[in-house]
């Protein structure tokens, strides 16, 4: 059984009201986004994107924090404020955040059910389209709507429906919208919006 400190999934499921088939998603769009996390971080280090690297890191940590990543959360803080140290250190924590990180993915497939060992293609095409009901669909042609017009009750939006949103955009594309909003970058927020999901844009 896998330890509440390293995916805490009643927490996770509180955040969303106790729906199962949301949290699902979640867990399924937090594997897709942030698998190779620590890899590209490490890529944005040696290139010589500190900021970049440092960003990476902080957008795990809230992904982390969002499904209940208790002990994740806290290795992504330590990434965070450790990426500028010297290259042993440096390279020390981001093998705990390596080894954090693994231990969320594999608790992740574990409360899953084993979705990996199936035809992996079937199911994920077909979760998008089951949290595309026509709520959603306009729920997010809303949003849309109200970015394009500069209105600020697309940040309220955000707000409000970030459960839904975060398992329709992924965590990645829901905190680059998010995070553009906050600053009442509107335009930038809508092109986020667009990117995270391109049937807006159809």
């Amino acid at each position: 059984m896998t330890g509440q400190h390293v995916l805490d999934t009643d927490d996770g499921m509180e955040r969303l009201m106790g729906d199962a088939g949301l949290y699902g998603m979640l867990l399924m769009r937090f594997r897709k986004d942030y698998e190779p996390a620590v890899a590209q971080i490490r890529q944005l280090l040696a290139d010589g994107a500190l900021e970049s690297a440092q960003r990476k890191a902080h957008s795990l940590k809230g992904a982390a924090g969002m499904i209940g990543a208790q002990e994740l959360h806290r290795l992504a803080e330590l990434a965070e404020a450790g990426l500028g140290a010297h290259n042993a250190a440096q390279q020390a924590v981001l093998d705990a955040l390596q080894a954090g990180l693994d231990k969320v993915l594999l608790a992740i497939s574990v409360h899953l059910g084993g979705t990996d060992g199936m035809a992996g293609a079937p199911a994920p095409p077909a979760s998008p389209q089951r949290v595309l009901d026509a709520h959603t669909h306009a729920l997010l042609t809303r949003l849309a709507r109200l970015l394009e017009e500069g209105n600020g009750e697309a940040i309220d939006v955000l707000e409000q429906s970030a459960s839904v949103l975060a398992a329709t955009l992924g965590l990645a594309g829901y905190r680059e919208v998010a995070a553009a909003a906050h600053e009442f970058d509107f335009e930038t927020a809508l092109a986020a919006l667009a990117k995270a999901d391109p049937t807006l844009s159809a």
